[in-house]
């Protein structure tokens, strides 16, 4: 079974999303979507200062399995990006929620937030998908 965090936010595509105490979002992919791409060689992100719509296309990840887009799960502006995973892409599979984060934004609405599944119901998902 996937390690789903109770404290994230989830998106449909397999995004979560962790509320910073700044008010800051950091984003990343499920442990789910790590093991259902398998290692992951490469990770494209979005540059800092962009600005993004919840649901539009933000980066990829490949897999020796697959490529996947990388959506933003809310409105905002890129803030930074995970620079280690230019290096380390593998980090995505070892350590999805801590140093497998992909970018931070600066959000136009926190009220967003409330649009995103939580851990409860991101699990009934991924278990309605099997």
């Amino acid at each position: 079974m996937s390690n789903i965090p109770s404290e994230l936010r989830y998106r449909r595509s397999h995004e979560w999303v962790r509320l910073e105490e700044d008010g800051t979002v950091t984003i990343g992919i499920s442990d789910h979507a790590q093991e259902s791409l398998g290692d992951v060689v490469f990770v494209e992100l979005p540059e800092a200062g962009v600005v993004l719509g919840a649901g539009e296309e933000a980066g990829a990840v490949e897999s020796v399995k697959a490529a996947s887009e990388i959506y933003a799960p809310l409105t905002g502006e890129v803030i930074e990006a995970n620079g280690a995973l230019e290096e380390a892409p593998e980090t995505v599979n070892s350590d999805p929620y801590n140093d497998g984060w992909f970018f931070k934004m600066k959000l136009k609405d926190e009220g967003e937030l409330g649009d995103l599944l939580d851990a409860e119901a991101y699990e009934e998902y991924i278990e309605s998908e099997a």
